[in-house]
């Protein structure tokens, strides 16, 4: 299985198979949607994210594993440091790294951007998305109690955070992700991917 993995930046073109794993969500609490969007308006929303903030997908043997990608945390300049990360992997595909793997690229990516913190929305219970966010080196930022109601309940939703560089004086700007060059996001893309493979 790991021979035959890929991660690379996604392209519009992606859309359909993207949305195909979104949709396994959209009836569960991980999604606080409660429709599906079409393959069009779920073009839409990626091309509002690519070039500035990385869009990744996997695929095993031509297969589409998962996804994720970076956005921008909140709206104010003040916040635009900072970036919230989302993950949906296939059904066949959890608990075999695929998440710890994406997740990693994305902050090196983000890190290399000049991106400073980054945050992770969970609905809880969701052990398996917990335990992610806590072996990657996050820590709970907080919980909304009975935020979101979906499938027939309220849900508690956590926060958890990261830092990924220190905070000292004044920021310097973040470059967007098609800022940077093919080379080094390549590169980026490639480290992780060898750590993976070469993981029991």
């Amino acid at each position: 299985m790991k021979e035959g993995l890929i991660v690379r930046p996604a392209e519009l073109s992606d859309a359909r198979s993207l949305r195909n794993i979104y949709a396994e969500y959209i009836n569960t609490p991980v999604s606080f949607e409660y429709n599906l969007p079409s393959e069009s308006e779920f073009a839409g929303r990626m091309a509002g994210i690519i070039g500035e903030y990385p869009y990744l997908i996997c695929q095993i043997c031509g297969e589409t594993a998962g996804y994720a990608y970076a956005h921008r945390h909140m709206e104010r300049e003040a916040y635009q440091w900072n970036a919230e990360l989302s993950i949906y992997l296939g059904r066949n595909y959890v608990s075999r790294g695929i998440g710890a793997l994406l997740y990693s690229i994305l902050m090196d990516i983000l890190s290399a951007q000049g991106v400073k913190n980054v945050y992770g929305c969970v609905t809880l219970p969701n052990f398996k998305s917990e335990r992610l966010h806590q072996s990657l080196g996050f820590s709970r930022a907080g919980v909304f109690l009975k935020t979101g109601y979906k499938c027939g309940e309220w849900h508690d939703v956590c926060w958890f955070e990261k830092r990924l560089a220190p905070i000292e004086g004044p920021p310097g700007p973040v470059i967007p992700v098609s800022g940077l060059s093919e080379g080094l996001l390549s590169a980026l893309i490639e480290r992780r991917l060898n750590l993976y493979k070469k993981s029991g």
